[in-house]
Parts: C-alpha cells; structure tokens; sequence
C-alpha cells in the first residue's frame, strides 16, 4: 500500500506549468507554482475520494512529494 503521491512539475512552452503524478491518474496545470500546487492537491484529493484502496493507497490523505524541473538557463 502506497503512502506518498509522487508528483512532477514542468514549465511548459507557454510559460504554465505542469503537474503530472507517477503513481495516480492525474494531470493538472496552472499558470504559477501556487495555482499549479493547488490544483494538484484537488485533483489528487478527487482522484482518490473514493477509490483510495483500489488504487493502492492507505489513506485518502497521503503525503504528496514533488521534483520540480527547473529550465535550463544556457544552451548548451
């Protein structure tokens, strides 16, 4: 049983950002980090409302770790 939702966020040519999760079927974007943040955490909160066991989780409140890639400054 999992415990922890994984999470990535990338910027995206546009300027947003987005949220893609390893280990659950979500996929949020938002204009900043914040909104980015705050949609993740609503979109994993609706994903595992009812579901949490069948989708292998303890809870319906994991915690939720996030790598963020951040742009390159230079071309290489």
């Amino acid at each position: 049983m999992e415990t922890i939702v994984k999470a990535y966020i990338t910027s995206t040519e546009e300027g947003n950002y987005l949220a893609e999760c390893h280990n659950l079927p979500v996929v949020t974007q938002g204009k900043t980090l914040d909104e980015v943040a705050a949609n993740l955490r609503e979109a994993i909160a609706l994903a595992l409302e009812d579901d949490f066991v069948e989708l292998g989780f303890k809870n319906d409140h994991p915690a939720i770790i996030v790598t963020l890639e951040l742009p390159s400054l230079h071309a290489a």
